[in-house]
């Protein structure tokens, strides 16, 4: 999808829509595939015993039935762009809501390993398309003033979905007699909550259907009265309209398409900056964070917590998720992005170290030890908050602004692909890393949380208060 950033004409910065709460409902419903990629990141993780006692299989196969999805998320975010500018955002909304409800069925009613996973990778694709969508949907609609405010609706929606997402469980799993087999509604607990997630999907498409196409989207296609008449509606009669419309022709015309060849050069195959920003996608995913996610349940249960008390971990895990996110919200235009990450990277160390410590003891009737118990659970609550506060949110801000102009689309494709590859190593690799050694794999994340601190301080660069136009 084509670059959104341009100037805006004099008095568009501080344009003011004359129905505001509109623009915001705009915005939510653009950011509703923000909180299906939450949703569905979040509700596999009351599935993953289920599923392993069902189809009786080891870790390393449960990993890749988990860990699948990312495939398809991986190959929407790549072509999810290209979609998009030839039949438009809000069509690619509504392929990906039509593909993500028909993979909530067929997840709640497989007949065989290997279907559940079909539709896992179904879904997954669906994710990866509104990942990106909504974004840039959000960007091109916002009046100026607004940008970044709306922009933030995305990560917000992706940390409630997840937040719901574990409350849902909790909530079906107490209907079912705390067993995730238990039968519900003719089929067992689990396949009720993969199925639940047709509600949201269904919610996301029509919503889709009471928003306006991208002004961008149909200037390209060359319909600029409907343009125009978006841009009213977004942002105004108090900005020049036709001016506005002017503007974002010529900055179509004048953009640089970035390929993969603008991206090497350098001692090791790409630019310096783009090695950064893999780095940067490779850390973020490397301290473990989606195993919080993904596996919370199955990794309380297996230190001895009872099943339906580890649902309700999982979602209190989810909460302290909403409340970093909105500090770091608040903060990162405050005291910058640099700092942040440094701040989360420590307090990331501290919260997985004393993981690795607790898990270290011996089981005891089944349980850690008392003591050991609270420390393992509220450091893990330590650890999603200083990741939430810092490197949930100051990646992606670094990654929409740490490049150059020129390369600034393609480097952010190299450095989000990496990002979900990383992603899958973790989340593929995790059962088996735990059935060898769970306070060992707690020690391999401190690892890449603590070298995050120098490469931050070496590598990165403050890009807060500088124009995109700087970088380089």
């Amino acid at each position: 999808m084509t670059s959104t950033a341009q100037v805006p004409p004099p008095g568009a910065r501080t344009a003011h829509p004359d129905h505001l709460g509109h623009v915001v409902f705009i915005a939510a419903a653009a950011a509703m595939g923000g909180f299906l990629f939450g949703y569905d990141s979040a509700v596999i993780n009351g599935a993953v015993e289920a599923i392993r006692s069902r189809y009786d299989i080891g870790s390393a196969a449960l990993a890749q039935v988990i860990a699948i999805a990312l495939i398809g998320c991986a190959i929407g975010a790549a072509t999810a762009g290209r979609i998009a500018d030839r039949i438009g955002r809000i069509r690619c909304m509504q392929i990906s809501a039509a593909l993500f409800t028909v993979s909530a069925v067929g997840s709640a009613l497989p007949f065989a390993l290997w279907d559940l996973a079909f539709w896992r990778i179904v879904g997954g694709f669906a994710i990866g398309m509104a990942s990106v969508i909504g974004p840039a949907y959000i960007a091109e609609v916002s009046p100026a003033a607004y940008r970044g405010r709306l922009g933030s609706f995305q990560q917000a929606a992706i940390v409630v979905g997840i937040a719901i997402s574990q409350l849902v469980n909790w909530g079906i799993l107490n209907a079912a007699g705390g067993d995730q087999r238990g039968q519900l509604l003719g089929v067992e607990a689990w396949q009720v909550m993969l199925g639940v997630m047709v509600v949201p999907a269904a919610l996301y498409g029509l919503l889709s259907f009471a928003i306006p196409e991208s002004p961008r989207f149909l200037i390209s296609v060359g319909k600029e009265e409907r343009a125009l008449e978006v841009l009213k509606e977004v942002e105004g009669d108090r900005t020049d309209l036709k001016a506005r419309v002017a503007e974002i022709e010529l900055a179509m015309k004048s953009e640089h398409k970035s390929t993969f060849k603008d991206l090497l050069g350098g001692s090791f195959f790409f630019k310096p900056i783009v090695w950064v920003g893999i780095g940067l996608s490779v850390f973020q995913q490397f301290v473990g964070i989606n195993v919080a996610f993904y596996y919370s349940s199955t990794l309380w249960q297996s230190v001895g917590v009872d099943p339906t008390d580890s649902f309700f971990y999982s979602f209190t895990t989810s909460i302290i998720n909403i409340i970093g996110t909105v500090i770091a919200m608040i903060f990162v235009d405050r005291i910058g992005r640099k700092p942040l990450a440094l701040i989360g990277s420590v307090g990331m160390v501290v919260g997985l170290a004393l993981e690795a410590w607790a898990f270290s003891f011996d089981l005891v009737d089944g349980k850690l030890p008392a003591t050991q118990g609270w420390v393992a659970l509220i450091a893990a609550h330590v650890f999603v908050l200083f990741f939430a506060l810092s490197w949930g949110v100051v990646v992606w801000v670094f990654l929409g602004e740490m490049f150059p102009n020129r390369i600034r689309a393609a480097a952010l494709g190299v450095a989000a692909s990496a990002q979900w590859i990383a992603n899958w190593a973790i989340t593929a690799s995790f059962p088996s890393l735990a059935d060898w050694n769970l306070s060992a794999t707690y020690v391999i994340y401190t690892i890449f949380a603590a070298l995050s601190i120098p490469f931050v301080l070496k590598f990165v660069k403050e890009t807060k208060g500088k124009a995109l136009e700087e970088m380089g």
